[in-house]
């Protein structure tokens, strides 16, 4: 088969990824596939992009900061938790609180957070000012997590970092029942990196939930509520009102408080949080939201209302409903940072607004990663997730046949999720990434046949082997038939099909 991996004419690089992956027997199994992702993409000649940083060329760098990786892998990982920010709050003391050198955004909900925080970003940035971006979990690198002025910070610096915050987590470690966890120390790095840089204003996602997450030891001047749908129910509650009074804990005194479209019981605990600290709401919809949208080239055309006015003519480089609503959200957060519809009453400007939004990327958010046939990753994994990846998958791709690749996390609602896609892909092909949390292929497999029917469903328990196979049942349709592949259900899976596959 032409152009796909595994092409004869050419080195397999992705012959030896389980040789690489092996090697690293001794490293955090999710550590261990970034390592060999990368070091085959070095393999392949193409540098990564600015976002998804791959290895370190220095050796000496890449030796440094495989050691940090090696001892934050020793910690508790981020599916390990206690609620508590005890430990986290006992480390931002000791280091002299530096979470409270700026001001921030903090945002949480279910779906969005990401694509959501890389806006707010990038339109702080357009206005001049310094930002930090804190955001989890990464899709290639873990440096990804801690950006300054739009970009992740370098290896040297994640490394620097570490080392200048060592010693005091060490000495929290010993003053507490559990050491920090991985999670609370990348927290503590973002927080002294940003206080270091310095930054303007910090936009920082939550780990998880609100309330006890690691982030919440910042104050956010605004805090912004993504929808809320179910996810992590064993964590936060098996209702969108369980799980919103979890996440309403970001919600600080005196604050703004930017909600996107809710429930109506997780917008009622939403909007009691918010009187008892005496904030300020602005609903989507209501306050701001999208006013129209229409599909584009690369993208779609917004007219955004905002706490300011109306925006028309916004390039949003982004598909799906699901991201112009992102977008909408992001726009309000940071017309409420600066004041707008409070302190002052004119909009933001607009050519830098839409200078702003023209330039947001998100990696792995229906991101096409190659052509002939179209593949084209997102990391959706919860059925909230799912089901507007899909609508967004029929709006702006007019695949005639579209394959699904789809590894999962053994505790997500993965039934939820493959009834989502269902619709949309004639066959799937499931297999499983390298994380320790995958779902074993063959399990997924019987929920897939229970959704899909047994003669639509494929296993291949090897990502590069999935990944051949839906290129090839792709391919099947012709050269010009319009086949496509939708690689998604987790974003390790995403990940490391991303690598595979050569972006950047």
């Amino acid at each position: 088969m032409s152009d796909s991996p595994g092409n004869n004419d050419t080195p397999d690089p992705l012959a030896d990824f389980d040789d690489i992956v092996a090697e690293e027997t001794d490293r955090d199994p999710d550590l261990a596939v970034i390592e060999a992702g990368s070091r085959t993409l070095r393999t392949q000649g193409g540098p990564p992009e600015a976002d998804v940083p791959a290895r370190p060329e220095d050796p000496e760098v890449d030796r440094a900061l495989r050691a940090v990786e090696t001892e934050l892998a020793t910690r508790w990982g981020e599916t390990k938790l206690e609620p508590s920010v005890t430990r986290i709050a006992a480390l931002m003391d000791v280091l002299g609180d530096p979470q409270r050198a700026y001001p921030s955004i903090h945002i949480t909900g279910t779906n969005g957070k990401t694509s959501t925080a890389r806006m707010i970003e990038a339109l702080l940035g357009a206005f001049e000012l310094r930002t930090g971006r804190y955001t989890s979990p990464h899709v290639q690198s873990v440096t990804e997590r801690i950006s300054l002025d739009g970009a992740p910070i370098s290896a040297e610096r994640f490394i620097e970092t570490y080392d200048d915050i060592k010693p005091y987590v060490e000495m929290v470690d010993t003053a507490q029942e559990h050491r920090l966890s991985f999670f609370e120390v990348l927290t503590g790095m973002a927080y002294a990196a940003f206080a270091d840089a310095p930054v303007d204003v910090a936009v920082v996602e939550v780990g998880m939930g609100g309330s006890w997450d690691a982030t919440n030891v910042i104050d956010g001047d605004v805090a912004v509520v993504m929808p809320i749908s179910l996810d992590h129910t064993d964590r936060l509650g098996g209702t969108p009102e369980l799980i919103a009074t979890e996440k309403a804990g970001i919600i600080k005194p005196d604050s703004t408080v930017i909600m996107a479209q809710q429930p109506v019981d997780a917008a009622q605990v939403l909007l009691k949080k918010a009187v008892e600290e005496n904030a300020t709401v602005a609903r989507e919809g209501m306050e701001f939201g999208v006013v129209d949208r229409q599909v584009a080239v690369g993208g779609q055309l917004l007219t955004l209302r905002g706490l300011g006015g109306e925006y028309p003519d916004v390039y949003l480089p982004l598909h799906g409903a699901h991201q112009a609503h992102n977008a909408a959200v992001a726009l309000a957060a940071v017309e409420a940072f600066f004041g707008v519809g409070a302190e002052r009453a004119e909009p933001l400007d607009i050519d830098t607004v839409r200078k702003a939004f023209a330039a947001v990327s998100s990696p792995g958010r229906l991101e096409i990663v190659r052509r002939s046939p179209t593949v084209v990753l997102d990391a959706a994994h919860n059925p909230a997730g799912a089901a507007a990846t899909a609508e967004a998958v029929r709006e702006s791709f007019d695949f005639s046949r579209l394959i699904g690749v789809v590894g999962a996390s053994a505790d997500k609602n993965v039934r939820g999720v493959l009834e989502a896609f269902e619709p949309i892909f004639a066959e799937v092909v499931v297999t499983q990434n390298s994380s320790h949390r995958a779902m074993d292929a063959d399990e997924l497999a019987g929920i897939a046949v229970e959704v899909f029917g047994e003669d639509r469903v494929q296993v291949e328990p090897r990502l590069p082997e999935a990944l051949e196979a839906a290129i090839t049942l792709a391919e099947e349709e012709g050269e010009f038939a319009g086949g496509g592949v939708l690689v998604t259900g987790s974003v390790i899976t995403v990940g490391e099909a991303r690598l595979l596959l050569r972006k950047g």
